[in-house]
């Protein structure tokens, strides 16, 4: 068994059980399927996000490995990746408690406690509105860059998303999204439930999770200089030498990406 309880939550779960805690605690369920939920509830005055994992079963587990998917058996995989995060120095979720227990991998319980992050705005919403009304050049390259430093750091450090869509990138707004600036962009890793942690990233997992940002990006209009900009940026070298040592990665990337918008839109992507 492994259990954490950090803060505030520690107090309050001081001399119960945790795990029946978990399983009992109610709130808004934002998602229900497979043997998991996820809820936001309140504690002491503060919103938290519960990740409650009741094991998915071996038909679930089967499946998943017939169909070559990785299955998600606890919660134990987005507590590490958080704390992974956090070592590289990338801002993610707030972890308040974990816990996990049973030695069957089908029927495992497991759960996450995260704080609430308030006063965020995901990046796809940011984005629905950029076609229309474009940020100013300069915002919207403060923007690129971050995202590929993020995406940099991430995959140098050894972790990859596998769900790396602009969603699950939430822009600090306590501001106000009118009051952004380039220098006080600040974002959040994420839905990390996914992830995968090595000493070295594969490259099909690079694909993946670039192909992945790519093609939720796609109807945000773009230029080629924004998308060469994010090379730049994520490979960290003069763009004529990324593009020209990295050439296969980014055509793997562009076949995906194109791949992805087919597959959810029936028809390629704007501009192609």
């Amino acid at each position: 068994m492994k259990l954490e309880l950090r803060d505030e939550l520690q107090e309050a779960w001081a001399g119960r059980d945790a795990f029946d805690e978990a399983a009992s605690t109610r709130g808004t369920v934002y998602r229900q399927m497979d043997g998991r939920r996820t809820l936001r509830f309140q504690l002491r005055g503060r919103h938290y996000f519960l990740k409650y994992h009741a094991g998915v079963g071996w038909r679930e587990v089967l499946k998943n490995l017939v169909q070559l998917k990785r299955p998600v058996l606890g919660a134990g995989v987005e507590w590490r990746a958080i704390e992974h995060l956090h070592r590289l120095g990338l801002a993610t979720l707030e972890a308040v408690g974990y816990g996990e227990k049973g030695w069957n991998p089908a029927h495992r319980r497991s759960f996450l406690i995260t704080r609430e992050l308030a006063q965020t705005t995901s990046l796809e919403e940011l984005v629905l509105d950029w076609p229309d009304h474009p940020p100013s050049p300069v915002l919207k390259r403060a923007i690129i860059a971050r995202v590929a430093g993020i995406a940099r750091r991430m995959h140098l450090g050894g972790i990859n998303h596998r769900d790396f869509y602009v969603c699950h990138l939430l822009l600090d707004t306590s501001v106000g999204i009118a009051a952004l600036r380039p220098e006080s962009i600040r974002f959040y890793v994420v839905d990390l439930h996914r992830a995968q942690i090595r000493r070295r990233v594969p490259q099909r997992w690079l694909v993946k999770d670039l192909a992945s940002l790519y093609y939720s990006m796609m109807h945000a209009g773009l230029t080629r200089r924004d998308l060469l900009r994010f090379i730049r940026v994520y490979s960290g070298e003069p763009l004529r030498t990324s593009l020209s040592r990295h050439r296969n990665l980014w055509q793997q990337v562009q076949r995906r990406a194109t791949g992805f918008h087919w597959e959810f839109f029936g028809k390629p992507p704007p501009g192609h």
